[in-house]
């Protein structure tokens, strides 16, 4: 062949990603239909190389190359014409060869040919004894060869191949895996996820330049890992901007993983895109034929999300992230339920004290969790997971209607407490907040001025539009509002005077020393001071001990609650514990 031609039938094979792919159900299945057409020990799946020949599939022969020098496919595949060597010991190109040493005398092979004609191997059968090949058995040959061409066409064209990288996709890498567990079953490897960019780099890449410069970046990326893995290994597209490939059979896990994010270092320094997207890297041992490959996926996934929050260039699977991370999807799929279910959820109520005469004259209202099969949920566990979801609204409105109706109960037995509850920053974006509030209080005949409804400063930052749309309009109501967690927030005391706010609660993280730290003490009598000359009630939390409490009375903060004066309780024990207060 010229070297044109030679160029231009490489460059078909290579496309077609087939090189160095592991052996496959589905092509082992015609090898094995060929040995039955000649009734011969021998047949393979042969791709003809630069330099060898190399067998997608073989029945009989142990070495998955040999020099193409060696081979006869090799020349059936240049000539794109069938050949039959009825003993390879008196040809004169072969007699002195591997296939003769290693005892095979007889061959015949089959064209594997493309649609724009070019040769890219062959379909042979070989057999221990010189023999002629009948008209019968090479038509079927023929026949066999073809489908080897169908099946590698709907390997590459349907739904294996992605168009944008021209990588082989999911598709083809859960085939992979399938037909490796086949030759190594309960093998360990390593898989390398690599992912591009996260969801709010990619949004503004593709707002600003266009989704044609995002398939830029996949090219790139597509391209350097060809580049970097060789052609002896493969990459797949597994997501939009994901790709997977296995690290060498045998590697170490940390010393791959400090390679690796080397590697990953230098290929951003390197990058055109290293402005606009930070890529990592997520690792994952995995078992063949134990490990499901959606299962893998997922954990690499999850090892890559890990990197990109902790700001690490790589991440090694941990089972125990993942199983936080089910567990929260769990209790966020749980959650429509359990608002249904009166058994599962229920407020429980911890008091807040007057510090000047120590009576109770208020109560902030706790939700609980008791799941059906996890059974006590904490509240710091469940609670951020739902406040970022859909969920929101509808915990939100569970809470205040328990609240509203528990002081209604209170009410009619002569209890006359306020109660306060938290809300988050999704309640503060709805529209018809306020709104929903008044209908809530109205349905139980609440008096406004009787609920408290306590956020952050961060939930008003959020929006602050909108949020103080929602707060004038509650304020106008009449609930009481409240800054929650007050000194934790980016805002701090530049927005009090703007905020129709009613109460300063200060964060326990601050309380919790003042009685040891001189510092820290005058920084909350700072808080106290100015909140008061806002007008602002001020509540602290987390008060655990007589001596803070006292501290407190003294920089003349005016409530507090914690578990120096008693610990959340539940509805049915608040009303004793009020009575033996009082008495």
């Amino acid at each position: 062949m010229t070297d044109v031609a030679e160029g231009a039938r490489l460059m078909s094979l290579q496309q077609l990603r087939l090189l160095g792919t592991p052996a496959s159900e589905s092509f082992d299945r015609i090898t094995r239909t060929a040995c039955l057409v000649f009734g011969l020990p021998y047949a393979a799946i042969s791709l003809t190389d630069q330099d060898r020949q190399w067998f997608k599939s073989r029945v009989g022969i142990d070495p998955a190359w040999m020099a193409r020098s060696e081979a006869p496919c090799s020349q059936v595949a240049e000539k794109t014409m069938s050949a039959v060597i009825a003993d390879l010991a008196a040809d004169d190109g072969f007699r002195d060869g591997e296939l003769v040493r290693s005892g095979i005398r007889f061959y015949a092979g089959a064209p594997l040919v493309t649609r724009d004609g070019q040769g890219i191997g062959a379909l042979c059968v070989l057999g221990p004894d010189p023999r002629e090949a009948t008209d019968a058995e090479m038509a079927a040959l023929h026949d066999l060869a073809a489908m080897v061409m169908t099946q590698v066409e709907l390997e590459h064209a349907f739904g294996r191949i992605d168009p944008i990288s021209g990588l082989p996709n999911r598709a083809q890498f859960v085939a992979d895996l399938l037909d490796l567990a086949r030759s190594d079953p309960g093998g360990t490897r390593l898989a390398v996820l690599v992912d591009l960019a996260d969801t709010a780099q990619l949004d503004n890449f593709a707002r600003v330049m266009g989704y044609s410069h995002v398939d830029g970046m996949v090219k790139y990326a597509a391209d350097l890992m060809r580049e970097r893995l060789g052609p002896e290994r493969a990459a797949y597209h597994v997501s939009a901007t994901q790709f997977a490939f296995l690290a060498p059979v045998g590697t170490e896990l940390d010393a791959y993983a400090q390679s690796v994010a080397a590697g990953l270092i230098e290929s951003r320094a390197l990058s055109q895109f290293r402005f606009i997207a930070t890529t990592v890297i997520g690792l994952a041992p995995f078992r063949l034929g134990v490990c499901k490959t959606e299962d893998l996926l997922r954990g690499l996934h999850s090892a890559a999300k890990e990197a990109r929050t902790g700001g690490a260039p790589v991440r090694i699977y941990s089972p125990a992230i993942d199983e936080m991370h089910r567990r929260r999807f769990q209790l966020l799929q749980d959650f429509d339920a359990a608002i249904a279910d009166p058994s599962q959820l229920r407020l429980v109520f911890q008091p807040r004290v007057d510090l000047a005469s120590r009576a109770c004259i208020g109560a902030e209202a706790l939700l609980r969790w008791t799941h059906p099969t996890l059974g006590n949920i904490g509240p710091a566990e469940f609670i951020p997971i739902v406040e970022h979801s859909t969920h929101a609204r509808a915990m939100t409105a569970f809470v205040v209607d328990a609240a509203a109706r528990q002081l209604a109960s209170w009410r009619k037995a002569g209890i006359g407490v306020n109660l306060s509850l938290n809300i988050s920053a999704a309640n503060l974006q709805e529209r018809d907040f306020a709104e929903r509030m008044g209908q809530i209080l109205s349905r139980h005949d609440v008096v406004p001025q009787e609920l408290e409804l306590e956020m952050t400063e961060s939930a008003i930052m959020k929006d602050t539009g909108l949020a103080l749309q929602q707060l004038n309009a509650l304020a106008q109501l009449g609930v009481r509002l409240a800054i929650d967690d007050f000194g934790t927030g980016y805002s701090s005391l530049a927005y009090l005077q703007r905020l129709p706010m009613h109460v300063v609660k200060i964060d326990q993280s601050f309380i919790r020393g003042i009685a040891a730290d001189s510092r820290e003490r005058k920084l909350v009598g700072s808080m106290i001071a100015l909140s008061r000359d806002l007008g602002l009630r001020v509540v602290a939390e987390g008060v655990e001990t007589a001596e803070t409490a006292t501290i407190l009375s003294d920089l003349a903060c005016e409530e507090a609650q914690g578990y120096f004066f008693a610990r959340p309780m539940e509805a049915t024990a608040f009303a004793p514990w009020l009575a033996l207060q009082a008495a």
